[in-house]
């Protein structure tokens, strides 16, 4: 080979390997750069995303604190008596910001010292298939959702025995569907635990009667003046029909609307079954 095509290829050589020398050099900074850029900006999502999860298994952690107290209570009363509800103490509460001294008239009273034809006609009024369906009665809930729709606003619950004690016993008395939905869970918890008898029993117990009156007791008491095992049918009816608007008919005794209802639930509260 000429010595001229030598040193030609020579430099060529030198040329070529000093270029790989200043990539080899180059490289480390690039790529110092490009890990600098991707820990900036996926560290800030990496921080951002461990908060986010942070936050959700902190919430997850609470509602189910909250349900375990619920089911504790629940499991309690299976055994003991309740002295009082959530909604005993919120309406207390507002009967003491017009009168310090208001109190609730409350007096409990076993399943057996209550009178058959006050069981008859509250399940006959407020849930005539409560001894057959598990706590929920699904095809009232879907009645009560196409009425809410067409009025734009929630107008109905369709709300069991079972339903209406867990609104009773720990929550509040606004119509929400977030509401009802804690109200759905505490139910199954309810009817887990306890027999149909025992959650009749407490409901008739704790359910509101008017102003400050609860429990069928204080009712037979405050409007026939006879205790709940006396109740005729036609008291029984009448206890009854006041139990959607307590405290309205507790002010509107003779209203024509309570007694068409009373004169309803009597017909048939002969067709319940008791538990």
């Amino acid at each position: 080979m000429p010595r001229k095509r030598r040193g030609l290829l020579a430099r060529l050589r030198r040329g070529l390997g000093e270029r790989r020398k200043r990539r080899s050099r180059s490289r480390p900074g690039r790529l110092a750069r490009l890990r600098k850029i991707i820990t900036e900006r996926y560290g800030r999502l990496s921080w951002q995303l461990r908060w986010v999860v942070g936050a959700i298994g902190a919430l997850f952690a609470v509602l189910l604190a909250l349900q375990l107290w619920y089911f504790v209570h629940i499991l309690w009363w299976n055994w003991f008596d309740p002295s009082s509800t959530h909604f005993m103490r919120q309406q207390l509460q507002v009967l003491r910001e017009r009168d310090p001294s208001a109190r609730i008239t409350q007096r409990w009273v076993p399943y057996e010292r209550i009178s058959p034809n006050l069981k008859r006609a509250v399940l006959a009024s407020e849930d005539a298939r409560f001894s057959e369906h598990e706590g929920v009665d699904w095809d009232a809930i879907e009645r009560a959702w196409d009425q809410n729709r067409k009025r734009g606003k929630v107008v109905r619950g369709g709300s069991t025995i079972t339903m209406q004690l867990a609104k009773n016993l720990f929550l509040s008395g606004e119509r929400s569907y977030l509401r009802k939905g804690q109200e759905l869970a505490i139910t199954y918890m309810i009817e887990a635990v306890m027999s149909k008898r025992r959650i009749l029993e407490i409901y008739l117990n704790v359910a509101e009667w008017g102003v400050g009156v609860f429990g069928c007791e204080a009712g037979a008491l405050r409007y026939h003046g006879v205790s709940a095992a006396q109740l005729s049918a036609w008291q029984a009816a009448q206890l009854a029909a006041m139990l959607p608007r307590p405290r309205f008919y507790d002010r509107n005794r003779h209203a024509a609307g309570m007694d068409r209802r009373a004169a309803f639930i009597e017909r048939y509260m002969g067709t319940v079954q008791l538990p």
